[in-house]
């Protein structure tokens, strides 16, 4: 079951997802009036708020996991502290030191790649296909390049930037990072969830973001990292795809 904060819709998946409305699951302490949605795992509910951008917060089995978490999309002195954060790559709208150390306390785990790694001076690198646990979730890490010609100097196959797979319950959920559609998509297994981004010139244009959910193949497809994008540009991409469900919450 997937619950959102404000809308109510039933789904009917192959899988363990569901939608349900109402004000039974409150907003995150520091981020209300944000959007979020609540999913059933099968071990108990995960809670995805939306804070903006890049930056997601997921909520699960008493812990909390903060990907990306940047200042411009919360004051995080007032959220509650982290046991995961996850960050990407080292560009300053996913890796924000500030915003880190404020969320950090005794025992919470920053993982993130080399790069980032070298650049923040301390944290868990974490590399590609090599599971790593943390937060009563696995995560997988998993390649983010751009391949346009013209745009592989944002982000370099070279650099190891990060995408992760978290499995969280009976969920698998990819968030992408920065990435344009990708061989490795194809291999990344059965996902239920895709964060996938879409802005230009640094990412996919609304057709590429199209083409890497045909590759990814999510139950459920959320654009993110969208910035001015048309967002209508990547449903009318996607209109009449079967199994794929696209839901736009507000991030910029």
């Amino acid at each position: 079951m997937i619950r959102n904060g404000y809308s109510t819709l039933t789904l009917a998946l192959a899988t363990i997802l569901a939608l349900a409305a109402g004000p039974a699951v409150f907003a995150l302490e520091g981020a209300e009036g944000k959007e979020f949605d609540v999913f059933n795992t099968g071990r108990g509910e995960l809670k995805i708020t939306f804070l903006g951008h890049a930056t997601l917060v997921f909520e699960f089995g008493g812990k909390l996991i903060y990907i990306d978490p940047v200042k411009q999309y919360g004051d995080f002195s007032k959220f509650p502290k982290a046991d995961l954060v996850l960050v990407t790559h080292e560009h300053g709208d996913h890796l924000d030191a500030s915003s880190i150390a404020a969320l950090r306390k005794d025992g919470t785990v920053v993982a993130l790649n080399g790069s980032s790694q070298k650049k923040l001076g301390y944290g868990e690198t974490l590399e590609h296909y090599k599971d790593f646990q943390a937060a009563g979730v696995s995560v997988w890490p998993v390649p983010a390049y751009n391949v346009t010609a013209g745009r592989t100097n944002y982000h370099p196959k070279e650099r190891k930037d990060n995408g992760y797979v978290l499995t969280v319950g009976n969920l698998r959920i990819y968030v992408a990072g920065d990435t344009e559609p990708i061989s490795e998509m194809a291999n990344l297994g059965k996902i239920d969830v895709a964060f996938l981004p879409m802005n230009l010139p640094f990412t996919m244009t609304p057709e590429q973001t199209a083409e890497a959910a045909r590759l990814v193949k999510p139950a459920i497809l959320y654009p993110y990292h969208f910035g001015n994008t048309d967002t209508n540009l990547l449903l009318k991409q996607l209109e009449g795809e079967k199994g794929v469900e696209t839901r736009i919450r507000k991030l910029q």
